[in-house]
């Protein structure tokens, strides 16, 4: 039988560290073929190319594609999407995939998930129903409005993408796979997994210490300098050794690097290391083991639940995520975070939480992708009265066929008040 092609698209990272479990599982299904496709900050060398990490863990590269304008400012990101569309359309053409596996809300995904729509691709999206800051919010959305199918991480994701007018049958299971990571890793974390990349203070882990991670929040461009000056000097304040993340390609990333720099140079901390880039599974071992986690990762808030790890969440990014005990809400306001921070430290460790999957997702997504049924046609599923949607065996594809659905429509006297009131309020 032939095998399905499965197009797994990666763009940063985060991206590849919670998508790496399922590739594992589509490349070991017997009815699958793995096709990946890097793009994004992964193929970039000021990022160290996390591609190459991709590579040494065994997978094979289909193709890369190079989409990003420099300046992180919001014009570049927009051409960036522009210049995404047309490179994704071309891999497809080449690679001809029968799937499109998608996850989360990055600028570079949503290109992926135009690309693939407008040449009757079949999408599956992950991550989708889910609610945050910034424009990722936005852009999580359109890409479900896009996919065909879906792996929401969560009940209230999967409650809100049926609100969103996606038919039920197209959710095909709850759980995020970065928990397979997390269920089947040994959190043993040695010196040199900080301390061989990256420059500034050597990290004893025998000893306690903090993880920082912020990136910027681009609804809220201009004002991402002034919010990590407000976590650095929170920090300086305890001096703990600290490792601190730098900051994605988002509009604003390089006035948080110029902030650290400036910051670094200025107070010369003794306590501070900061790196480019971690492996998977070495950041969620570093996660696991900090004492406390700060800044505005997605990651503080779905995978340090896994670990327990202590989480203080500042500014907008994640606004309306769904949070377990673990995170701390906090405004990007220094004395405000001294005491968070403080509050975290003596709390400890918490219990694990399941909020975001039990860590046994990947083989759920590899066995949906070989069953269902591809589609290109989308439509609101509540529009319709009774008419079946897509199912993962044989599709209805005459469903909108001799009254199967109910096209809603307005009565006249409904259309005629409406044009009226419009009337009213343009001349009133």
């Amino acid at each position: 039988m032939k095998k399905r092609k499965i197009c797994v698209v990666l763009v940063d990272r985060a991206n590849y560290g919670r998508l790496k479990p399922v590739m594992h599982a589509i490349a070991a299904h017997p009815a699958l073929e793995l096709q990946v496709l890097a793009a994004g900050t992964l193929v970039l060398g000021r990022f160290a190319r996390p591609v190459e990490v991709v590579r040494r863990d065994g997978f094979e590269i289909s193709g890369e594609i190079y989409t990003e304008l420099e300046g992180s400012t919001p014009a570049t990101m927009a051409k960036s999407i522009g210049i995404g569309v047309s490179e994704f359309a071309s891999e497809y053409l080449r690679l001809a995939p029968d799937f499109v596996l998608i996850i989360g809300d990055r600028y570079e995904a949503l290109a992926a998930a135009i690309a693939a729509a407008y040449m009757n691709l079949c999408i599956v999206h992950m991550q989708g129903g889910e609610v945050s800051g910034s424009i990722d919010e936005s852009a999580r959305h359109a890409i479900s409005k896009f996919a065909h199918f879906h792996f929401p991480s969560t009940a209230r994701s999967a409650e809100y993408l049926t609100r969103m007018g996606e038919a039920p049958n197209t959710i095909l299971g709850v759980g995020c796979p970065s928990s397979d990571i997390a269920r089947n890793m040994d959190t043993t974390l040695a010196d040199e997994v900080i301390n061989c990349s990256g420059g500034g203070a050597m990290i004893d882990v025998a000893k306690p210490f903090l993880l920082v991670v912020f990136h910027p929040t681009t609804t809220e461009y201009g004002t991402e300098g002034g919010q990590i000056g407000e976590l650095l000097h929170a920090l300086e304040t305890f001096q703990m050794q600290t490792v601190l993340l730098w900051p994605n390609i988002d509009a604003g990333s390089d006035h948080i690097s110029k902030t650290i720099r400036v910051f670094r140079d200025h107070y010369a901390p003794n306590w501070l290391r900061t790196i480019t880039n971690l492996n998977p599974e070495a950041y969620l071992r570093v996660l696991a083991n900090t004492a406390c986690a700060i800044g505005n990762s997605s990651s503080f808030v779905r995978d340090a639940g896994y670990f327990g790890t202590p989480v203080v969440l500042t500014g907008g990014r994640q606004e309306g995520r769904e949070m377990d005990r673990h995170v701390v809400p906090c405004a990007p306001v220094t004395a405000e975070l001294r005491v968070a921070i403080a509050n975290q430290l003596e709390h400890g460790a918490y219990p694990p939480s399941r909020l975001y999957g039990d860590g046994q997702v990947s083989g759920k997504v590899a066995d949906a992708l070989a069953t269902l049924t591809p589609y290109t046609q989308k439509r609101l599923h509540y529009v319709y009265d009774g008419a079946p949607g897509p199912a993962r065996g044989a599709h209805e594809s005459t469903w909108h066929r001799n009254g199967a659905g109910r096209i809603e429509r307005n009565s006249e006297e409904e259309s005629g008040a409406a044009v009226g009131k419009t009337a009213a309020r343009l001349h009133g």
